[in-house]
């Protein structure tokens, strides 16, 4: 069994982590008296050996709120690791004007400032007290010049021995007239672009045949948007992608999602994957019977 101990100053981002390491399947417990420690390893040593592969990791947030000294919990992970359970201590720390702003932001009060103590004096009184964990930490994180989103990819890379999970780009065609898809973080709307609901010929086919294709790509409009379009994406989605997201969905719609927005979804989801990004194509009101659709 492995043990997780999370430790650091306030406002560094203890919290993030915490949330990061329950969805790497950590079970986590927050502000756990440190003396407690032995007998919760005792007991999830127990259950984990009725029940092989349940509890095999586990994350303690151990920090100021235990006690101001931390010479128990010293004690409590020597009496862990003679019962056979491995720990490592990550310790998260902050430059303490960021700490301030961050405080001054939430509004929240430091666990150790005094009525008119300056808050950069609690800060610094707090560091000396972390001071015996953070020399005994397997790994410290400053997190002064990270987001949330690159500190949960940082952490996931430590703790997974893996580097940055690639963000999957969905790109979706739609219909307008079938509603917005609920899940989309981007929407482009295509309804300016000629129409192929009009032809004749053209009309039974969707953006996927080469003769729509072909119609819709040849207009100055269409292929300059879709430069626009590409230039844009290249830009936003590394971007999203260096925020932590895991996903991004980008909807493209038309009037009744089987022409014009198939067409361009399907050339914005070449576009991404010849630049590297994992990309998935699908086309929600495709298969709507085109009789029924006013418009393409």
């Amino acid at each position: 069994m492995e043990f997780l101990i999370i430790s650091g100053l306030s406002g560094a981002g203890k919290s993030m982590m915490i949330k990061t390491v329950e969805d790497l399947g950590y079970y986590a417990v927050d502000n756990m008296p440190v003396t407690l420690i032995p007998a919760f390893a005792e007991l999830y040593v127990k259950s984990a050996a009725q029940d092989r592969g349940a509890y095999e990791r586990v994350a303690l947030v151990i920090d100021i709120r235990t006690g101001q000294t931390f010479d128990a919990l010293f004690a409590s992970l020597s009496l862990i690791r003679a019962m056979n359970c491995d720990y490592r201590i990550l310790f998260v720390e902050c430059k303490p004007d960021i700490i301030i702003r961050r405080y001054k932001e939430t509004r929240r009060r430091h666990p150790l400032q005094k009525d008119g103590e300056p808050l950069a004096e609690a800060i610094e009184r707090e560091a000396a007290l972390l001071a015996p964990v953070r020399e005994n930490a397997d790994k410290i994180i400053d997190t002064s010049q990270l987001s949330s989103g690159t500190l949960k990819t940082h952490l996931e890379g430590i703790l997974t021995g893996a580097g940055r999970r690639p963000m999957v780009v969905t790109v979706m065609s739609f219909g307008f007239k079938y509603g917005l898809p609920l899940e989309s973080d981007l929407v482009f709307d295509v309804r300016f672009l000629p129409n192929p609901f009009h032809i004749a010929e053209l009309r039974a086919l969707s953006g996927l045949d080469e003769p729509v294709a072909d119609f819709i790509s040849r207009w100055p409009q269409t292929q300059e948007f879709l430069t626009r379009l590409k230039d844009m994406t290249g830009f936003l989605v590394p971007q999203y992608a260096e925020e932590g997201k895991s996903g991004l969905v980008i909807a493209i719609g038309c009037t009744g999602g089987r022409h014009r927005s198939v067409m361009t979804a399907k050339a914005l989801y070449d576009d991404l994957r010849e630049r590297g990004h994992v990309a998935v194509l699908t086309h929600r009101d495709i298969t709507r019977d085109p009789a029924r659709t006013a418009e393409g």
